[in-house]
């Protein structure tokens, strides 16, 4: 896989996120879960944080390690597989707690790699 591509992967994760941010900006938990299509766009913005994270070559998940690259693909395979059973409070919990930092780092690695 040449660098150009994983690259690419990188960027998606990082459009998906950005898009999941804007969707949620300025809403709580109760609005969120109100608004299906608000819901929907999300879950599938994450589907796409997970293939694309799946797609990033092993030694570039190695080299930046702190990323939890296993759990992000692994939160694709339940969003995908598990499609029935959608655990919003995680779903909230990670759009609260954890893309923000996955966003930053994935700028510094982007910015890195150039």
């Amino acid at each position: 896989m040449s660098k150009r591509k994983w690259k690419l992967f990188a960027m998606d994760m990082l459009e998906a996120i950005e898009k999941i941010e804007k969707y949620t900006a300025g809403i709580s938990y109760n609005e969120f879960m109100k608004d299906a299509k608000t819901k929907d766009a999300v879950v599938r913005n994450l589907e796409i944080v997970g293939e694309a994270a799946n797609r990033i070559p092993e030694e570039i998940k190695q080299r930046y390690e702190e990323i939890p690259w296993s759990q992000i693909v692994g939160m694709r395979h339940r969003l995908i597989h598990g499609y029935f059973v959608v655990d919003y409070d995680i779903v909230w919990n990670i759009i609260k707690n954890e893309l923000s930092t996955l966003r930053n780092k994935l700028r510094e690695i982007l910015k890195n790699e150039e």
